[in-house]
């Protein structure tokens, strides 16, 4: 046996440590230990130096007489780097109110991991999807952890699958019993209640039209993708398409000002959430009230609650989701414990609605931003026959190839959510050598990784057809990213994904929209996703349709 130190190039030659070497092993061989032992992640080249020359060979690795250096991928290991900024709000005013913007602005400037330290918290971010790969992958290296540093940390439970850890039993727990809920079969389950929800509220946009009224896009479509999300994970109706002016229900609204306090709150740093009044106090006060809220829907429910089922065969027979919950049993005949059905109920409801509603949002912009969008969408439907009278499938949902590339374009330069962080278990060097100490927050960037230029030609251009080239089916793993991916990816992506294949065909199909003004369109930087806050459109009802294609 013999024995060499090591130390990554880049560090002082004295933080070299003794390495045992096999004399059958081989080069590669001598690499995979040395990552293992190293926490060197990803696919980087390990090679090896010393003071003269390059080591290319495992002979002369052993014969050097000195340290012997790991490169990565030819190059150093380095330290994250980030603005100084300023005392006690450190980098905060070089990041909001566009953090947008600002974040890839850094990323130009300090590499493809960043660092930055806003009112005494830290948190790295990155746009390199080799990097968000690995963060998300529950590993040696990654997982979601929720620390002070988190986004998430303010409304932190982990009783619930969203907002808790991932090594704990609730997790878990909430794992094994939500998907099923969420499945492409029990999407289709619920396909009728989507075509229901929205051709409901036409009334309410043809008493727009006949008013020859504008109106604000995001809360229209929070008062549709809520009023959805109401009657399938509640079983209840809001009544939000009751009227045009129908106020949102006390429980949506809640669920809305919590998300924007939490970001309020989290983003000024720990000392700030821990203030004993203004906005942090009002967050730990309306959660509170929330969750009992919402614990008065369970209860009623379970008076009423029919027979158990098991799992897949009470995800399509459950009339919502609350029943799913409450009557799924697990192969053991356990049921989910139910102080994890109010905690996970109200994450399932939240989640469901903010990211579906601020997503119809942005779909809505490109509909009347972008030239041309919109009567290629209506020739589509069409094409494949769908009018008035058409009762919808997942499988003619998925026929509309042009929708599914415009969703998708979409979702690249407009995704709402931005922010999904994950949290280092060790020390790790991440791909490019960036060294992540460890118990750190890393966020994979979605809007800087979706317009990556590295990545993505012209990646500022709106252009839905890019998704049938070679080139974008052979881009890198991990390069789009709109529901995060690995075990803690969003679960109600086929949902999402299922109920906007529905409404916004219907939409297009009925109503010919247009943008009411050109101010430019601002998203809000303190709410939980990215949404527009200021875009106005007419809905205007049509009379006529064009001929299909030959």
């Amino acid at each position: 046996m013999a024995t060499q130190k090591f130390y990554l190039f880049g560090d002082a030659p004295s933080t070299a440590i003794e390495i045992l070497v096999g004399e059958k092993g081989d080069l590669k061989a001598l690499q995979t230990t040395l990552a293992a032992t190293f926490h060197i992640a990803g696919k980087q080249e390990v090679g090896f130096q010393n003071d003269s020359k390059a080591l290319g060979s495992l002979e002369e690795v052993l014969d050097s007489q000195e340290p012997v250096a790991i490169t990565l991928d030819g190059g150093k290991v380095r330290e994250i780097q980030g603005p100084e900024g300023l005392p006690i709000v450190g980098s905060f005013y070089e990041i909001y109110p566009d953090h947008l913007g600002n974040h890839d602005r850094l990323f130009k400037q300090y590499g493809s991991v960043i660092k930055t330290t806003s009112m005494g918290k830290t948190i790295y971010l990155t746009n390199d999807p080799a990097v968000s790969v690995l963060a998300f992958n529950e590993s040696k290296h990654f997982t979601k952890k929720i620390t002070e540093n988190h986004p998430l940390y303010g409304i932190k439970d982990n009783t619930a699958i969203f907002l808790g850890d991932t090594e704990t039993a609730n997790w878990a727990a909430g794992h094994k019993f939500i998907p099923p809920c969420m499945s492409p079969k029990a999407v289709r389950h619920y396909t009728p209640m989507m075509q229901e929800c929205v051709r409901d509220s036409f009334s309410v946009f043809d008493e727009l039209d006949s008013r020859n009224e504008s109106w604000n896009v995001y809360q229209y479509m929070l008062k549709l993708a809520s009023g959805f999300i109401g009657k399938i994970v509640l079983g209840m109706d809001f009544g939000h398409m009751d009227s045009v002016d129908a106020p949102l229900h006390s429980l949506v609204s809640s669920i809305a000002t919590l998300l924007s306090l939490n970001k309020k709150v989290t983003s000024r740093g720990q000392w700030y959430a821990s203030l004993p009044f203004g906005d942090p106090q009002k967050l730990r006060n309306l959660r509170k009230s929330l969750f009992s809220a919402l614990a008065v829907e369970v209860d009623k429910a379970r008076l009423t609650v029919g027979g158990d089922l098991q799992l897949h065969d009470a995800a399509l027979e459950a009339k919502c989701v609350l029943d799913y919950l409450l009557r799924a049993v697990d192969s053991q005949g356990e049921k989910l414990n139910i102080d994890l059905v109010y905690s996970n109920i109200v994450v399932v409801a939240a989640a469901g609605f903010t990211t579906t509603s601020s997503l119809l949002s942005w779909l809505l912009y490109s509909v009347v931003n972008y030239p041309g969008q919109q009567e290629r969408l209506l020739q589509e439907l069409v094409d494949h026959g769908i009018n008035e009278k058409t009762q919808w499938t997942p499988e003619l949902s998925s026929s509309l190839t042009y929708l599914d590339s415009f969703i998708k374009e979409t979702q690249r330069l407009h995704n709402p959510s931005y922010q999904p962080g994950r949290t280092s278990k060790t020390e790790v060097i991440l791909p490019g050598g960036y060294r992540l100490p460890p118990n750190e927050v890393v966020v994979p960037a979605l809007h800087a990784i979706h317009q990556n230029p590295k990545i993505w030609r012209d990646p500022q251009r709106f252009e839905p057809d890019r998704w049938s080239t070679e080139e974008v089916k052979n881009r890198p793993a991990g390069s789009y990213l709109p529901f995060a991916t690995g075990p803690r990816g969003c679960i109600g992506f086929n949902l999402a994904l299922a109920e906007v294949k529905v409404l916004l065909p219907e939409l297009l199909y009925r109503y010919e929209f247009s943008r009411d003004g050109d101010e430019a369109v601002q998203y809000d930087p303190e709410f939980q996703l990215i949404r527009p806050v200021n875009l106005y459109v007419r809905a205007k009802k049509r009379t006529s349709w064009p001929e299909p294609s030959k």
